[in-house]
């Protein structure tokens, strides 16, 4: 009895000291992946369906910030562009601060993502920028022609069979291509000079050309801010006792319904064919 009546206005003070001073949280988003999706059934990869839930969940804690940690070698443009939005769109409505973080591979449209950080970090030897655009496949028509296959093809439309890997390329599908790249080209460009404005400190053609720095040459070129990780960056800014929420972004329903049918050989097909085409956007940065 006396135990009790010792230990209950100590339980009081720090309930109300807990009340009056809550631990700082900081939402972390967890962005790692291809982005946009891949293989034939189209079920992997960062798309904004399947993030949106997530998002809005980490603004809805009404955290102190949200950390968005990105390892990703890119992916779609528009998918990025996507995500990027929804995140902006959320910090500036609740007037909460956005920290972006660089693991392994902040790349391409990686760094589409990045540019939603109020501030952006990076490990050193993190991979980033690679700000440009590629499209790349096999030509197969001389293959073919060896073997004695005849190619197919009727269309409505005489563009609708353009750089058909089993036909010559023609010299004016190529230019409409590039001309289609340069387009996203200059839209990733405004992005990046909007979103980092006078903090970077290099050449143009350089930044842009689509080559990609350590995290410590991007720091020299004001693609980053800051070298650190996510735990030791928010505990120098809101203190030694904030509390990181991870937040695990989740399948939509119908993805669910597909990963259902992993025991099917059409599933592991797709499957085995879309980690071949992953595999490819890391193996270009060295991963």
């Amino acid at each position: 009895m006396l135990y009790r009546k010792a230990v209950k206005p100590v339980i009081r003070l720090l309930t109300l000291d807990f009340l009056r001073n809550p631990k700082p949280k900081v939402a972390v988003i967890p962005l790692k992946g291809v982005i946009g999706n891949l293989g034939r059934l189209r079920n992997k990869g960062l798309v904004i369906d399947e993030l949106r839930d997530t998002i809005e969940q980490a603004f809805a804690m009404n955290p102190k910030a949200v950390a968005v940690v990105i390892n990703s070698p890119g992916g779609s443009p528009v998918q990025s562009a996507l995500i990027h939005d929804a995140i902006r769109d959320l910090a500036e409505e609740k007037d909460i601060p956005v920290y972006a973080f660089a693991e392994d591979v902040c790349a391409s449209g990686g760094y589409w993502l990045a540019c939603v950080g109020d501030e952006i970090f990076a490990h050193p030897a993190s991979v980033v920028g690679s700000i440009g655009v590629v499209a790349s496949g096999f030509g197969f028509e001389e293959f073919i022609a060896r073997h004695g296959i005849q190619r197919r093809v009727y269309t409505q439309g005489e563009n609708k069979a353009m750089l058909d890997p089993f036909l010559p390329e023609k010299q004016e599908d190529i230019n409409r291509l590039l001309n289609v790249q340069r387009d996203v080209h200059e839209a990733f460009k405004y992005h990046v000079k909007h979103a980092r404005g006078k903090r970077l400190n290099a050449d143009s053609d350089e930044l842009f050309s689509g080559a990609f720095w350590s995290g410590a040459q991007a720091m020299d070129m004001g693609l980053v801010d800051g070298l650190g990780d996510v735990r030791s960056i928010m505990r120098d800014k809101y203190g030694k006792h904030v509390k990181l929420r991870y937040l695990k972004p989740g399948k939509s329903f119908f993805s669910s319904l597909l990963s259902g049918h992993a025991n099917t050989h059409q599933h592991w097909t797709a499957e085995m064919l879309s980690t071949v085409e992953e595999r490819g956007f890391w193996q270009r940065f060295g991963l």
